[in-house]
């Protein structure tokens, strides 16, 4: 068994594609081996500023060998026909042929046996059709040359059990040297396979590994910052995009000037987090500290004092910057910005910006009692949510909108609430984030994705396979999420027609009803998503909204829990059988008759005492369940319905459902679309997969 070493070296990718690089070089590279029948027994790939490797064991030195067969004509076949065969096989003669006896008689067969291609040959072309299909997400021509890549190559390392593969790629040729470190060892190295490869790479102050980079960055950081009494600010997406820029992590602290301590802590973290990559630091208490991290990718005599000091320069300016876009903004109230909003479109056929905040203000009114907000502090907040948009700060830093109406707005007086109501309307802005739980803050954001899922709805723009220019699952999700995690009793269907009606003509009254079940047609295969991802079987949600116009998600969840337990119980899961044997018969019946059987059970035409004990067990359940689901508590409910296993069970041991007697029939094929319609009052048992 050998080894294939393989490294694409070209100028800096950016730290975004490096990962799914990695992962494609192996995809391609993976399968194309098992193709060949050369399929390796581990795949290891790494990725960095300047490479993409893949190291792949167990190989073979050779393909199997195969062997092709041709079945040829019947012996005693026309001289004509054998000729052709043994023309078209490459044999001789017939004695090179085989005869096989077949169900039709005896047969003339061609076994041609082919010796596998050495492993060397066929890497080249497995190793150039890869780098050929290369799925960059962009990608670019340099020079004079034809090919693409995500930056210029500078080199292919391509060495197979120690010795050389010449794959050629965008004119570069397969060789067994590499560089290290572009300033620290740019010498080039020459190396045997991937064990040799790293070691020599680490003194070349090349780290291959991505992880073992993001380890150190993280760990000398903390210890660092801990060493001041500090700790680094919790960013994982940036320590991944810092360990994609640098080969040889060298963290440092750098100073912030206390002339910019003044700004919110976010401005200041963004500010340089965006154009800086450096990490945040705070005190034990949680403030932003006057530090930051940053990461070099050099070793320098002075212990990076140097590098520090550059740093700190370059930061001055974003930060003087951010202090006059502060203290021009604070300059005008919100209420003053309300005007250019009518110059920014939300939606070219749902009007401006403006349009949609007076929107919100309505819907966020009509929230603000069900998710116990004042009506006139939802009004307020939602009026003045996106107000910061056209803020100079927000203009820089796209990704403070919202943070920044908040403290502009408790600088003009604003309260509290009213001001963390505009910070927190966006959320919850993806599965890690955050749900708002203060009750205006619940009432402007359900306002805001309610308004926008049910105006794009209107106009048809929806989501289709994984199209979603207008972000409308996040949005379903984000109102989902508010709903179930604050406990919600807000009934959406109610909620979607009264938005719809904020659109003032836009949508015809007798159409309302209609768009908010597709909107709630589309909150169901949201929420199976959700809960899928939680271990939620989907049937069981499908079961539940199948009953029609359930729209309160907390009732559903009820429902959906309790169905849960009810079908992996013994009970459950035997009466559950006993359901579908009893809608399958009746349906039948009622095809094959064309009449349904629905309706009141003749008690005095079933004939059989099991029927009749079956039949006030039914009676019984139903009553007993009213109250429970009155109540909502369909546990209770569900534990009624699994005492009916045993009478079920009875009747269908002891009771023939298609008796002769029409009368007789006609009652016990009612008594089942009876058993059918009690269960159904729960969920749709119909829907509930085995």
């Amino acid at each position: 068994m050998a080894e294939l070493l393989l490294e694409i070296f070209s100028e800096e990718i950016p730290a975004r594609m490096q990962k799914q690089a990695a992962a494609d070089l192996a995809r391609l590279i993976g399968d194309a081996l098992k193709t060949n029948g050369i399929e390796a027994k581990s795949l290891e790939t790494a990725a960095g500023p300047r490479r993409v490797v893949l190291s792949a064991a167990g190989l073979p030195t050779s393909q199997p060998d195969t062997t092709e067969e041709r079945k040829g004509p019947q012996v005693g076949a026309p001289d004509q026909a054998v000729q052709g065969f043994l023309k078209a096989a490459g044999l001789k003669n017939l004695d090179e042929a085989e005869k096989r006896e077949m169900p039709k008689g005896t047969f003339y067969f061609a076994v041609t046996k082919k010796p596998g291609r050495a492993t060397a040959d066929v890497l080249k072309d497995i190793v150039e059709a890869a780098l050929a299909q290369f799925p960059w997400p962009k990608s670019m021509r340099w020079a004079e040359n034809p090919t693409r890549w995500v930056r210029p190559l500078h080199g292919i390392v391509c060495v197979f059990n120690g010795a050389v593969v010449p794959v050629s790629f965008g004119g570069v040729t397969g060789t067994t040297t590499t560089r290290g470190h572009r300033f620290l060892a740019p010498a080039f190295i020459s190396v045997k396979n991937f064990t040799d490869y790293k070691a020599k790479l680490k003194k070349a102050y090349v780290l291959v590994d991505a992880t073992e980079r993001s380890d150190i960055i993280a760990r000398e950081l903390t210890k660092l910052a801990a060493a001041e009494g500090l700790a680094v600010k919790d960013d994982p997406a940036l320590l991944a995009e810092v360990t994609g820029l640098v080969e040889w992590p060298v963290p440092l602290l750098g100073t912030i000037d206390a002339a910019y301590m003044e700004l919110p802590g976010e401005v200041l973290t963004s500010a340089m987090r965006k154009h800086q990559k450096y990490f945040s630091l705070q005190t034990k208490d949680g403030k932003l500290a006057n530090r930051f991290g940053v990461v070099a990718n050099m070793v320098t005599k002075d212990k990076g004092k140097a590098i520090i000091a550059g740093n700190e320069k370059v930061l001055r300016p974003r930060l003087s910057d951010a202090k006059f876009f502060w203290d021009q903004d604070k300059k005008k109230t919100l209420d003053a910005r309300l005007p250019k909003l009518e110059e920014r479109i939300f939606q070219a056929k749902l009007g401006t910006m403006r349009a949609k905040v007076d929107r919100m203000a309505a819907l966020a009114m009509y929230l603000a009692k069900p998710v116990g907000a004042d009506a006139d502090a939802a009004k307020r907040a939602a009026l003045l949510a996106k107000a910061d948009l056209s803020a100079e700060m927000v203009g820089e830093f796209p990704d403070l909108q919202g943070i920044m109406g908040r403290y502009y707005a408790l600088h003009q007086g604003e309260k509290a609430d009213v001001a963390n109501a505009i910070a927190e309307h966006y959320s919850p802005l993806g599965p890690n984030d955050s749900c708002p739980s203060a009750p205006l803050s619940i009432a402007v954001s359900l306002a805001d994705k309610i308004d926008s899922l049910v105006g794009f709805f209107a106009i048809n723009e929806k989501p289709t396979g994984s199209k979603d220019p207008y972000a409308l699952r996040r949005a379903a999700l984000g109102v989902i999420r508010i709903i179930l995690e604050n406990k919600l009793r807000l009934p959406l269907l109610a909620a979607f027609e009264y938005a719809l009606g904020c659109y003032n003509g836009l949508v015809a009254d007798g159409t309302r009803d209609k768009i908010g079940r597709e909107v709630l047609e589309f909150f169901a295969d949201r929420l199976k998503a959700h809960l899928r991802d939680k271990g939620v079987r989907h049937d069981l949600i499908s079961a539940v909204f199948a009953l029609g116009d359930e729209d309160d998600l907390v009732r559903l969840m009820a429902r959906v829990e309790a169905l849960a337990a009810f079908v992996t119980s013994d009970d459950g899961a035997n009466l559950l059988v006993a359901y579908r044997r009893a809608a399958n018969i009746v349906r039948i019946e009622e095809k094959k008759d064309g009449s349904s059987y629905k309706g009141d059970v003749p008690a005095d035409h079933l004939g059989a005492p099991e029927a009749t004990a079956l039949l006030a067990a039914l009676a019984k359940a139903e009553d007993a369940m009213t109250p429970l689901l009155v109540k909502e508590d369909y546990r209770g409910a569900m534990t009624v319905l699994a005492g009916l296993r045993q009478p079920v069970d009875t009747f269908f041991d002891k009771v023939k459902v298609n008796a002769d007697d029409p009368a007789q029939r006609a009652a016990r094929l009612k008594l089942l679309s009876r058993i059918e319609g009690a269960m159904n009052r729960v969920a749709d048992f119909s829907k509930v997969e085995s």
